[in-house]
């Protein structure tokens, strides 16, 4: 399935979502580096594919990543340390369909919304993937009332597991992808 950043007639980027302790805001230019230290984290790879090579990061990371809707910045005390997204999947063509393919259009058998997060290693275990993953799904239930939301991860990803659950994720199915057992759960809606 392919990734696609149309979350429907939503503004973008929203005023600065604030919890108790984080801001989820629209990437800038000054989180360059913290995006190169999160994608080049062996820690943070672990169930994402891996680590990527830092240099490589260097040359290709755009001077402001993230610049999409359904990207938030996770943000303590003025740093970025972490990113929660919100994706349209695109549903899976029936057989003998083609998927329509048109730039800033969602078309009828768009997927559903998924969720995703990932933190730097010194910001875990504090909490603040569940507050800023609580913090972004309020916002789309305000902004798309009704939209069910999906999850994916591994299910040897223990913290990840353990988060679908507190949000409220039901197991959908589980399956093997990239040599390893993943789990897919379903948040229903919100309105």
């Amino acid at each position: 399935m392919t990734a696609t950043t149309d979350l429907g007639p939503v503004a973008w980027p929203p005023v600065p979502l604030r919890t108790e302790r984080l801001v989820l805001r629209a990437a800038e230019a000054r989180d360059r580096a913290a995006f190169v230290d999160l994608f080049a984290s062996p820690e943070v790879g672990t169930y994402i594919g891996g680590a990527q090579p830092r240099d490589h990061l260097a040359r290709v990371m755009p001077e402001t990543p993230g610049q999409r809707p359904g990207f938030f910045v996770i943000d303590l005390d003025g740093e970025m340390i972490g990113a929660v997204t919100l994706d349209r999947r695109d549903a899976e063509p029936g057989e003998g369909q083609e998927r329509e393919e048109r730039p800033g259009h969602t078309p009828a058998t768009a997927g559903p919304v998924e969720l995703g997060f990932l933190l730097l290693p010194q910001a875990w275990g504090n909490g603040y993937a569940a507050e800023a993953s609580e913090a972004a799904l309020a916002w789309l239930a305000a902004a798309l009332p009704g939209e069910p939301v999906t999850l994916r991860t591994q299910t040897a990803n223990a913290r990840a597991m353990r988060l679908a659950s507190k949000l409220g994720f039901t197991e959908v199915e589980r399956f093997e992808a990239y040599g390893a057992e993943q789990w897919s759960g379903v948040r229903p809606a919100h309105a």
